[in-house]
């Protein structure tokens, strides 16, 4: 274990070190509170297969935890009151006339995969995926149920931020969190080297699922993408910028934006627009996944899981096995969890573990 914690979180690097200790990959865990770090550990090893480190430099693809930098983004955007096909007119199509930004923020739109399947090569493709769901009927009245979109919610957002604002969405995202001092994310441009991805034994998702009919769904939604490291390790993963799962970041530079998104004499986004798409959204048991969860305009929101720790008034969003990033604003606090080695969510309790310490300081 190495890094630095402030007077008065010890408690903190004594649970990170019994995490590590158990761990065959590498993480680390970050907080900072207005602007000043107060907890900055990482170790283990960022690359298994070699042996290298994970050091204070290092950084790792987020998973899922792009969709919180990119709502960020969103928020100082989009009009979520606004109907979709009033930034997208092709979107109307199959009867979608009537689905506002706010549905597709909230994960209510009924759009969870791509149908036509794409090609393997262009599962991550922002661009072809848009095209392809803006000819799609939805699966249910929209508004109507929450289910969580997890490849095709960057599919929807990147075409509205492109269509917003004319230029890459991926830049549009890069830029509000270059906003902050320290704070980066790699999209558009090429990332350094990211830790090794390396699986627990065991590893799955949607652990919460046990209809079968269910599970050939999010077979559908995630085409087998989280199946094998070969693929979350390639460089046309992190290099395709995929605003739903293909951000590369460090820990402190995640925990830096979300202490920034607390606070609102920091942050990148106007405190009007904040306030709106960290209100409740959308709320209840996933339709596909069977998981409970409450959803903001794009972040995750303090859940009856304790997904963000025992605070509760939170917002954040987590990533594929076990990464949890987010912001305590009535701490003015912001957190990251990264690691490289992906456990399944009905036995990871690491986040959880450092989340809770950390409220009782």
């Amino acid at each position: 274990m190495r890094g630095t914690v402030a007077r008065g979180f010890e408690a903190v690097a004594d649970v990170f070190a019994g995490l590590l200790a158990d761990a065959r990959g590498g993480m680390a865990f970050s907080v900072v509170r207005g602007g000043e770090p107060l907890v900055e550990l990482h170790g283990g090893l960022a690359d298994p297969s070699t042996g290298r480190p994970w050091d204070g430099g290092t950084v790792a693809v987020l998973f899922s935890g792009t969709k919180g930098l990119t709502a960020a983004a969103a928020a100082d955007v989009l009009d979520p009151e606004a109907p979709v096909a009033a930034y997208w007119p092709e979107f109307a199509a199959a009867g979608k006339g009537g689905i506002t930004v706010a549905q597709v923020l909230a994960h209510t739109a009924g759009l969870p995969y791509v149908d036509p399947e794409p090609d393997a090569g262009a599962v991550l493709d922002d661009r072809a995926g848009a095209a392809a769901l803006a000819r799609q009927r939805p699966l249910w009245e929209p508004g109507s149920r929450v289910a969580y979109h997890a490849l095709t919610w960057g599919h929807l957002v990147a075409e509205l931020l492109r269509r917003a604002t004319g230029r890459d969405p991926r830049s549009v995202v890069e830029d509000v969190v270059a906003r902050v001092p320290g704070a980066r994310v790699h999209l558009a441009t090429p990332p350094p080297q990211p830790a090794r991805i390396v699986q627990a034994p065991g590893y799955r998702i949607s652990t919460f699922l046990h209809d079968e009919a269910r599970r050939r769904v999010v077979e559908r939604m995630y085409r087998g993408l989280l199946d094998d490291t070969d693929t979350v390790n390639s460089p046309a993963w992190y290099r395709s910028g995929a605003l739903a799962a293909a951000g590369v970041a460090g820990a402190p530079a995640v925990a830096r934006c979300y202490a920034a998104l607390a606070d609102p004499g920091r942050s990148p986004v106007a405190a009007s627009a904040l306030e709106r798409a960290t209100r409740t959204h959308a709320a209840g048991t996933d339709a596909i996944n069977d998981r409970p969860l409450r959803f903001g305009l794009g972040f995750e929101l303090a859940d009856p899981l304790g997904t963000y720790g025992p605070e509760p008034v939170a917002f954040g969003h987590s990533g594929a096995g076990g990464g949890r990033h987010g912001a305590w604003p009535e701490r003015g606090i912001g957190f990251s969890f990264l690691t490289n080695e992906m456990r399944a969510e009905d036995v990871d309790d690491r986040a959880a573990a450092l989340l809770g310490v950390l409220h009782g300081l």
